[in-house]
């Protein structure tokens, strides 16, 4: 097992208050996507995927390109030669060169002259592993399999990214959107099992990128979640985190941030920021009250996203979206500015 045995290996250095995505974009120009990205979140842009352009460039598909024993097909879909599969055997196509990344390449291009932070994103293993397995693959195989593939990957995307951009701080988010359903039962690996193997996918990245795990989950187990160690927490705010107070407490305190997917993509999200930023502000108050977090670092440790991708939005309702993320990253900047200097909000 390699499973953390503390909430965040090394203190994160990223400016206060900033708005990032998670990634996937409803565009099918990745120029367009990209431009998207650059105006919308000027000060942590996060690399694009774009599913309608290519299913190719779904998270499925994207973390089984290139896994020996595995074909990718145009419309996303997973043929599996169950013999083939082999959890030593290196990705065949370990570059970024096909047509699964050209959102990546795209972003990439764009920013090769930035010196500030930028965010890229790979599928976790255990959403990887839960999928093979749905496909047929037996369990022990499938979680073997899709660990070895997406430390390569994560390894390779650091190295991608790096020598391309060196100038750059690179973040890296490990999205496991299936995690959050560890400890349901039936579940077909053990909860600390697949805390041990989105741990390894962190611990690939780092300590060249700053790594983060995104779970979209709204009845998570956070606390287990926790100990995979990452250095920023990606979580909706309606997900229960407040269930976790304490845990959260002891991460903040050993130099963990969270990212608040404080915009809804799952509902209406109305025409102001005033409801959210009332709700954000609730959990906050919560989080002190039940859990001791210190007020001022869940404000300085923090970041604001929308709760998930947007590649089921059209681009008007996705660049909506973003500029709630925007404006609710700016009132968490000021607070973060006024907390800091007078110790508490």
């Amino acid at each position: 097992m390699t499973l953390s045995t503390g909430p965040a290996t090394q203190r994160v250095r990223l400016p206060m208050g900033m708005a990032t995505s998670i990634g996937s974009l409803p565009h099918v120009d990745p120029g367009e996507a990209v431009d998207f990205v650059l105006t919308q979140q000027s000060r942590l842009p996060a690399a694009p995927s774009l599913p309608g352009r290519s299913r190719r460039e779904g998270m499925i598909a994207q973390a089984a390109h290139g896994v020996a024993g595995i074909t990718v097909t145009d419309d996303g879909s997973l043929v599996i030669d169950d013999a083939a599969l082999d959890p030593e055997a290196p990705l065949w196509d370990p570059g970024f060169s096909s047509d699964a990344f050209v959102g990546l390449r795209a972003f990439v291009t764009a920013v090769s002259e930035r010196r500030g932070p930028i965010k890229v994103s790979t599928t976790g293993p255990v959403t990887l592993g839960v999928a093979l397995h749905t496909a047929g693959v037996e369990a022990a195989v499938a979680f073997e399999v899709a660990g070895s593939a997406v430390r390569q990957r994560a390894e390779a995307m650091v190295d991608y990214v790096q020598a391309r951009v060196p100038q750059a701080q690179l973040v890296v988010f490990i999205d496991e959107p299936v995690l959050g359903s560890a400890m349901v039962p039936g579940f077909p690996l053990a909860p600390l099992a697949a805390i041990d193997l989105a741990s390894s996918a962190l611990a690939a990245v780092e300590p060249a990128a700053v790594s983060g795990l995104h779970c979209c989950a709204t009845d998570a187990d956070w606390r287990l979640i926790m100990q995979a160690g990452p250095q920023i927490l990606s979580l909706p705010t309606d997900g229960g985190i407040e269930r976790a107070a304490a845990a959260l407490s002891s991460f903040l305190e050993a130099g963990g941030w969270v990212a608040w997917g404080a915009v809804p993509t799952d509902r209406p999200i109305g025409t102001t920021v005033e409801r959210m930023w009332r709700q954000l502000n609730m959990l906050w108050a919560d989080l002190v009250s039940d859990g001791g977090c210190d007020p001022v670092q869940l404000r300085t440790q923090a970041m604001i996203t929308p709760a998930c991708g947007l590649a089921r939005h059209g681009v008007t309702q996705a660049e909506q979206v973003l500029w709630f993320t925007n404006r609710l990253a700016e009132r968490l900047h000021d607070q973060a500015i006024t907390a800091r200097f007078t110790g508490g909000a």
